[in-house]
């Protein structure tokens, strides 16, 4: 579907939303297949939604695609992973930058292989300028390394008198994040039925609306994404505070 279903507001949509993609091995467990043919048809799942979220007006969309812990799944398995990262920007890159896509990524890439940097870096710098829609991927990344890396940074500017201490309040946390330039997402998505933030975006997510589904990532098609926008327009996004109609 390219128009947004007559069901949902407009007005109303997530304007960032965040997805942890799960259960692609168990997608290709019960066909009898190699886990890695799950990854595949993960990333198809992922191409088809950030289309779908580029046609519906959803300007961006974060996908948790590989964690810090990740590296402890077999050798064969992360090895397959980084080759699919990096055989995907080499052949989606010249069609994500004509549809708009400006592509961001976040984590410590620092320790991947210096060919996938810098299809990383080629494609960052080629859609900078991009604004049909915002696609962060989440590569080596774990929240808490994230925020211990903000601490040490902002503890090293105290310690040199750049910074004093009573100057360190939440806008300054969040100006060293990863994700400084992209608002905090509105709906976080988790397919297979597992229910926990695991190690993402715990800064950032403060008051997300989560949505969890059983349905198995491969399988998170167009009507799945639908029916997660349709429980996130019932919510009540009060961030804390009271409906203006109700006295306290």
């Amino acid at each position: 579907m390219t128009k947004l279903p007559a069901d949902l507001n407009p007005q109303h949509l997530p304007q960032h939303i965040a997805v942890i993609m799960d259960g692609n091995g168990r997608w290709a467990t019960q066909r009898g297949l190699p886990r890695i043919a799950g990854h595949r048809q993960g990333a198809k799942t992922l191409k088809e939604l950030l289309r779908c979220c580029k046609h519906w007006g959803i300007k961006a969309l974060t996908a948790y695609a590989f964690s810090t812990e990740n590296w402890q799944r077999p050798v064969e398995e992360v090895d397959f992973l980084m080759l699919l990262f990096e055989r995907l920007l080499r052949r989606e890159l010249a069609q994500m930058h004509q549809e708009g896509v400006r592509i961001s990524f976040i984590g410590d890439l620092s320790v991947l292989a210096k060919s996938l940097q810098r299809e990383m870096e080629r494609s960052m710098t080629e859609t900078l300028n991009n604004q049909a829609i915002h696609f962060t991927v989440a590569v080596n990344y774990g929240s808490r390394n994230e925020i211990t890396k903000v601490c040490r940074q902002v503890a090293q500017l105290v310690e040199t008198g750049e910074l004093r201490a009573e100057q360190v309040n939440e806008n300054l946390i969040e100006k060293h994040l990863y994700t400084a330039d992209t608002p905090e997402p509105d709906l976080l998505i988790r397919t297979s039925g597992e229910m926990r933030l695991s190690n993402f975006l715990l800064w950032q997510m403060a008051y997300t609306e989560m949505y969890f589904t059983e349905t198995l990532w491969p399988d998170f098609d167009t009507q799945a994404f639908h029916q997660a926008l349709l429980s996130y327009q019932k919510r009540d996004r009060r961030f804390g505070q009271l409906k203006t109609s109700i006295s306290a």
